[in-house]
């Protein structure tokens, strides 16, 4: 749904001051062009402030910053020593003057030109403590390669299922998958991001506005877009990462455990041993075969029917590959993690 002119000019007349905090590393490729849509936004100019804060780019991503903060005084450059999204978030968040904090990535695309204005618009007639909004991902210069992790990654065989980031109805969720934008006194509510996550970090920060009972409305009018992973090297490290975010998760809120997250370690788990075992027993080789031939069945029958539904007959030759992909990277950070945990659980008290 677009924003129509009586929308902006209700929202413009009592435009809350938005800080958009932007956690950056190494995005020279890309950078400019978020800022030059932050700033064509429909918005009030004097009610944004944009917070770039860098970790130590090695790439000429701080010169190219600095040099819209020296030409727009409502763009700001800081530097983030720890490195970490969620230490830039908290940086930013420090620096945040406005009524709302809006976190956007340094890597993603604002096709909306009224984005900022959706997203007062949500907290206004919504009454949310926080705004949640959708990330699709953008195919339209995309690789084959890139389709196929795009359409893997959106589909339930790729994806945890009970996420809402490719919702398209407008409605109150949990905060836990969506939430990007909040009220200044959220934080003062739950406190900021825990830089202990270099994974999961929104995800950890959205489960205490849950358990905080703070109301989250998610709109597909604020969606931005990323680029697919371009490499099945990229998208393992992207979801060994996630994998070991989520085992953080699950020793500091118990609560968000499933069943379902463990099934990519469970799978790493079965497979790599079972095929070491199967060398010693014919009842463990026909148990592993079995199980692998029902795992590369599903996956076979689910790319076939993505590759149907996007009428895209090379995502049948590469999902294949992408969802053993997304399991193993998920799975092995998962078990490392874990094992990690145990080892520090387990390791003798310093005096």
């Amino acid at each position: 749904m677009k924003t129509d002119n009586k929308s902006i000019t209700m929202i413009q007349d009592h435009a809350p001051n938005i800080s958009i905090v932007v956690p950056i590393f190494n995005e020279a490729h890309c950078i400019e062009g978020v800022l030059i849509q932050l700033l064509a936004q429909s918005y009030d100019p004097e009610c944004i402030e944009i917070l770039v804060i860098d970790g130590q780019s090695t790439d000429g991503t701080q010169d190219l910053v600095q040099k819209y903060a020296d030409r727009y005084p409502n763009v700001h450059l800081f530097e983030n020593p720890h490195r970490l999204s969620s230490a830039a978030r908290n940086i930013g968040i420090r620096h945040a003057s406005g009524d709302v904090v809006l976190i956007i990535d340094g890597h993603c695309e604002l096709e909306n030109d009224h984005l900022l204005t959706n997203v007062a618009e949500a907290f206004e007639t919504s009454g949310a403590d926080c705004v949640g909004r959708p990330q699709p991902q953008d195919i339209r210069a995309a690789t084959a390669l890139q389709r196929a992790i795009s359409a893997a990654r959106s589909s339930w065989l790729g994806h945890h299922p009970d996420s809402f980031i490719y919702s398209d109805k407008a409605q109150f969720v949990p905060a836990a998958s969506v939430a990007v934008a909040y009220r200044r006194d959220v934080f003062e509510k739950v406190g900021y991001f825990d830089e202990n996550f270099d994974a999961c970090e929104d995800y950890e920060f959205n489960i205490r506005c849950d358990k905080a009972g703070l109301k989250c409305y998610f709109t597909p009018n604020a969606a931005v877009s990323y680029q697919p992973r371009a490499s099945l090297c990229e998208l393992f490290k992207q979801l060994f990462r996630y994998g070991r975010g989520r085992i953080r998760m699950m020793r500091k809120h118990p609560e968000t455990f499933s069943s379902r997250t463990l099934l990519p370690a469970l799978m790493v788990a079965g497979i790599v041993p079972g095929l070491m075992l199967a060398g010693f027993s014919s009842t463990m080789a026909i148990a592993w075969f079995v199980a692998v031939g029902v795992y590369l069945a599903v996956i076979g029958i689910a790319s076939a029917q993505l590759a149907v539904r996007h009428a895209d007959l090379p995502l049948a030759a590469w999902l294949p590959i992408v969802f053993p992909t997304i399991h193993f990277g998920a799975g092995t950070g998962l078990l490392l993690e874990a094992v990690r945990s145990c080892r520090r659980q387990d390791a003798p008290a310093s005096h």
